[in-house]
């Protein structure tokens, strides 16, 4: 019998497997026939490639580059990318997962619902196809795209990241224009039981963040982006990978399973808090007094073990501290049952923000954000939206900054990976003038939290040599899974670090 040409470490069940089973990112099966395939069997094993990878793969590095992370005491695991550093051989695995286990499943979803005019289902992978290209594209710059996913061809051309996002949108249109919201959808996990109405607002969302990162590299995006917030119709609630992780081996948030779970056998813990995000979010006056306290800390993060909250210093993992051990410093909150999410309303509002501070509608600009933050707060189950707003009002004159500066602490707990992205393109958080090696005097073996200005970001104590000072990590070097295979992939230099993807410039 003809095998379908799809690859996964994702399990693929057949029709009398248990939606548990999909779960397991860990089991390998035979790849199973195309006489027994229908859309339902195989649009929940394509997610979960999806969501392990950008909930896993992706958020743990981008924790770090963005500062919310860093590194525990006397562990190695991610010191490289606490010091802003990401090698081709570490890139490799959030490449060939994401292609090989999500996009080439949802490849063969797509062909087959369009096959059967399951339209509904059409639109449901392609969203989450374009959803992941453009994740790729975040991370790399350019990707194989439009041969991207032809299995003749082993030397794909790589396509530029203006060219994919292009290509992105002119997708999501096309599915878009033939599904309608009573549509149903296949068996998936993301609204399982729900026709398509919900994924025609998940559609519309990922098309608002496209053409957001498009703003000042593409012409005349703006006229879009005004014709679909006109349209407002938007996810009213996140689109996540909620209520369905179990707390048995292979079933959990794949992030918890990776640095939380002990359940294969390790017990070694990587991820603590960055003094950034923990001083941006609780902050002390002179006197040693608490002035402000982000009602979302408690929710993002754990107190240490004596209750307190502090993080540590990008660059180094204390193994010669005495004074600093691995008690000392508090951990991101994560249960086995964490959403993975994909996409807040609380980005959502704050694209729209900045959409009508580009317009010079202050007044409109001022009602979303503000509401971005309450949608923060909400999501986190925290009240105390006000105080934060109060602690950052809206400043039409520095929208950028004050718009950065507020997803970077609203992703924090949630989506580290966009938050690299979007401080990247917005440029906020900025670097402040303190330094890793003055926020942490590896002499006197002291911490100096009183020399860190609230939402700034700081070069690490041993950055990358390809990064240097005052700069994040820009792009990811393509893997060398990939390069070594392909004589069509891009060289990628050692400035290419410093080289942001096209929306980035």
């Amino acid at each position: 019998m003809k095998k379908l040409a799809i690859i996964s470490s994702v399990i693929l069940g057949l029709a009398t497997t248990s939606c548990d089973d999909y779960l397991d990112i860990n089991q390998d099966p035979n790849s199973p026939t195309e006489e027994n395939m229908t859309t339902s069997i195989m649009l929940p094993a394509a997610e979960m490639g999806v969501a392990a990878t950008y909930g896993n793969l992706l958020r743990i590095p981008a924790g770090y580059f963005a500062q919310h992370y860093s590194h525990m005491f006397g562990t190695s695991n991610y010191v490289d990318y606490s010091q802003f550093e990401m090698s081709p051989v570490r890139s490799g695995a959030a490449y060939s997962q994401m292609y090989r286990v999500g996009l080439k499943n949802l490849q063969t979803i797509r062909g087959l619902a369009e096959q059967n005019e399951e339209w509904g289902t059409y639109l449901a992978a392609t969203t989450l196809r374009c959803f992941a290209l453009q994740a790729l594209v975040d991370c790399y710059g350019s990707i194989p795209y439009s041969e991207g996913l032809d299995i003749s061809n082993p030397s794909p051309k790589y396509d530029d990241g203006a060219t994919v996002y292009a290509g992105l949108l002119a997708e999501l249109d096309e599915a878009l224009s033939k599904a309608s919201a009573t549509d149903p959808v296949a068996t998936n996990f993301l609204y399982n039981g729900q026709r398509a109405d919900k994924w025609i607002k998940f559609a519309n969302a990922l098309k608002l963040k496209i053409m957001s990162r498009e703003v000042g590299a593409v012409a005349d995006v703006e006229s879009k982006i005004a014709a679909l917030v006109a349209e407002n119709n938007f996810p009213t609630e996140d689109v996540a990978y909620a209520g369905i992780w179990s707390n048995e081996t292979g079933q959990m948030n794949p992030y918890y399973s990776e640095e939380f779970s002990t359940a294969f056998g390790s017990t070694q813990i990587n991820v603590t808090a960055n003094m950034a995000i923990v001083s941006t979010m609780l902050q002390y006056n002179d006197l040693g007094d608490v002035v402000f306290q982000d009602p979302r800390l408690a929710a993002f993060f754990d107190a240490n073990s004596s209750g307190e909250y502090v993080g540590g210093v990008s660059g180094t993992n204390f193994s010669t501290s005495s004074n600093y051990k691995a008690a000392y410093w508090c951990r991101p909150a994560m249960q086995f049952d964490s959403p993975v999410y994909l996409i807040q309303v609380a980005e959502v509002e704050f694209f729209i923000a900045e959409y009508y501070a580009r317009q010079n509608n202050a007044a409109q600009a001022q009602a979303h954000y503000n509401a971005a933050i309450a949608a923060s707060c909400a999501s986190a189950g925290v009240a105390g939206a006000e105080l934060v707003i109060a602690q950052f009002p809206y400043n039409q004159a520095n929208y950028k900054q004050v718009i950065g500066i507020q997803k970077w602490l609203a992703l924090s707990g949630t989506n580290n990976f966009e938050s690299w992205c979007e401080l990247r393109r917005l440029k906020y958080p900025a670097f402040g003038t303190a330094t890793g090696t003055t926020l942490y005097n590896s002499t006197e073996d002291k911490l100096h939290t009183e020399l860190y200005v609230p939402g700034t970001l700081y070069t690490p104590i041993s950055v990358f040599d390809k990064v240097g000072s005052n700069m994040v990590i820009q792009r990811w070097p393509y893997p060398s899974v990939a390069t070594s295979s392909n004589s069509n992939a891009p060289k990628f230099d050692d400035a290419d670090y410093k080289n942001p993807p096209f929306w980035g410039k």
